[in-house]
């Protein structure tokens, strides 16, 4: 799938991301909690692989409870890496990020804040979570990639400085699987992906993963065989179908997507620590 997603302005934020870090105590990486490895952007991975890293799996509410727990465990067993499940909106769950940032900064006097660069993809919450942490709108907000178009330093109480970045994409996404899941979850502009092409790849992972959240959904009487029902049948329940009984099968994707994202469904996670693919399965992906 060829998904056109890298704008200048994410060019110009990976270096401004470049030359922040020498002065940066920890990295806070945003992550999706329903796609933990595949919103992971491998290029700011390797700029900050050298700093503690904070692997917050945001939207963690609408994620598979057993999944998470299972990505936390997966992510704590590496050195410098501490991971928490949140969700931006609940104070509850931010309640931890300013004393772990503080335990991975440990050099760092008690006479200065704990410097943290907040990272990740377009549309994780970033600028919610800062909104969030300040107390204050902060930050913009949108539901649409691509919000923040630059960096902000913000102070959250007496120990601990945000610095906020832009969202970055990546010019290549070596995964194909990882290229669906980041257009399944929203993280890529509608105009930049081929909805039918990822509504089908949606329907015929869910159907693996959660056949009986889609037959809740959708009030089926039975599991579809494959993706091409399921999206037949939401078409008929959800106004797909055009004059003379012809499949609108766009429309039922967009209905799949729009669930997916928003919820609907149920809480779902669209890969486990299995899938992520060895790294000679890696090589032969990008021969």
């Amino acid at each position: 799938m060829t998904i056109n997603w890298y704008p200048g302005h994410m060019h110009k934020a990976r270096k401004e991301i470049k030359k922040a870090l020498p002065e940066i105590d920890v990295v806070i990486e945003m992550l999706d909690a329903r796609l933990p490895f595949s919103s992971a952007n491998p290029v700011l991975g390797k700029l900050a692989e050298h700093k503690p890293i904070l692997k917050l799996l945001s939207k963690s509410d609408l994620a598979d409870p057993e999944l998470t727990a299972q990505w936390i465990h997966f992510f704590e067993q590496q050195a410098h890496i501490r991971a928490l499940p949140i969700i931006t909106t609940d104070l509850k769950t931010l309640a931890p990020i300013a004393k772990t940032c503080q335990q991975l900064a440990s050099q760092v006097r008690e006479s200065r804040s704990v410097k943290a660069l907040v990272m990740g993809i377009p549309n994780v919450g970033k600028s919610t979570l800062i909104n969030s942490l300040a107390g204050k709108k902060m930050a913009k907000v949108g539901n649409e990639p691509a919000v923040t178009r630059r960096q902000q330093k913000i102070q959250i109480g007496e120990r601990l400085q945000i610095i906020d970045t832009p969202g970055v994409l990546w010019p290549r996404i070596e995964n194909p699987d990882s290229a669906y899941r980041l257009a399944a979850s929203g993280a890529v502009r509608d105009t930049a992906m081929d909805y039918e092409e990822v509504g089908y790849w949606a329907a015929e992972a869910l159907l693996e993963r959660y056949p009986q959240m889609l037959i809740a959904r959708y009030r089926l009487k039975e599991e579809p065989g494959n993706a091409e029902q399921l999206l037949e049948a939401i078409a008929r329940k959800r106004g797909g179908l055009r004059p003379g009984g012809i499949i609108d099968y766009h429309r039922a994707c967009e209905v799949l997507l729009h669930d997916l994202r928003g919820g609907h469904l149920g809480r779902m996670t669209l890969e486990k620590p299995d899938d992520i693919p060895l790294p000679e399965e890696a090589a032969e992906t990008q021969e």
